[in-house]
């Protein structure tokens, strides 16, 4: 088996995984949804997601993205279902991903050798994912690979993302960290989406907000002025040193030195995209 320089895999997650994430931040997938019967951001969202699930209920929606508020998910699942298939929400999905990217990253970069070999790698990284207890992965390994390099690269950049992130749930539910505490304590780490974001988009309310913040002061994570005590500080490490170790085995197969070059690569994509608007500038923060 491979041994990585230290956080090798982190690092190439860390510029992979916001690639993938630029097409919920894009105004495209409205468009794309629109044409089709379906205009609500929300319900955008849920069906995007979870339409490699099939036509699953809100239940299942709330427990595989866990962090957001259920009474929000039921007013989108299955409702939604009634307007559109869940194979209508993927070729949609995949046309907006495709505007997306043209848009973010430019007409030489989608055609580039460079995307191609970035789509090679993060592809070959995928083969060495796993399916049990992984079901938003699963679900998406299930779906073909696009032909196109740069929607090929962004569908691996989705299944490394999920297959990471179910391993990550696993460790909150380890650490007791109810949807809304993990929120609050990774908002309060400084790299966590900030809690106006989480508010608009996870349907939890100031007063759960506020709950949750007394909850992890209570437990000896957070201090009187919402900032992580040692504690706190040293359960978000261990947090995500727990997820690396659940999530090596797509880097590992990969190699040193192809996780390097794909770091190098899916950065200088990354970089094109942030220069070019794909985040909002206030996303990620404490306040």
């Amino acid at each position: 088996m491979t041994t990585l320089p230290e956080q090798a895999a982190r690092r190439c997650h860390a510029v992979v995984n916001p690639l993938h994430s630029t097409f919920y931040f894009a105004p495209d997938p409205g468009r794309e949804f629109a044409h089709i019967g379906v205009e609500d951001r929300s319900t955008v969202y849920f069906a995007a997601r979870s339409a490699p699930l099939g036509r699953v209920g809100a239940g299942a929606v709330t427990a595989t993205f866990y962090n957001f508020n259920h009474d929000l998910v039921a007013r989108h699942v299955p409702h939604v279902w009634d307007t559109i298939s869940p194979q209508d929400a993927l070729e949609a999905r995949l046309r907006a991903v495709d505007s997306v990217l043209r848009r973010l990253l430019g007409e030489e970069a989608i055609a580039s050798k460079e995307l191609a070999e970035a789509a090679e790698l993060a592809l070959r990284a995928t083969e060495a994912c796993e399916r049990p207890a992984r079901p938003l992965y699963a679900a998406n390994a299930d779906l073909p690979v696009p032909e196109a390099p740069h929607l090929a690269f962004w569908h691996a950049a989705t299944l490394l993302r999920e297959h990471r992130g179910d391993g990550h749930l696993t460790t909150l539910l380890n650490a007791r960290l109810d949807p809304l505490e993990a929120l609050a304590s990774h908002a309060a780490s400084g790299r966590g989406m900030s809690p106006k974001w989480i508010l608009a988009s996870r349907g939890w309310t100031p007063q759960e907000w506020e709950a949750a913040l007394e909850r992890l002061r209570e437990r000896g994570l957070l201090d009187a002025e919402g900032e992580l005590t040692a504690s706190g500080t040293e359960l978000r490490k261990n947090l995500e040193d727990e997820t690396d170790r659940l999530d090596q085995a797509p880097y590992e197969h990969l190699g040193e030195a192809g996780v390097a070059r794909l770091t190098e690569l899916a950065g200088g994509f990354l970089a094109a995209a942030r220069e070019n608007g794909a985040f909002p500038a206030d996303l990620i923060g404490k306040r």
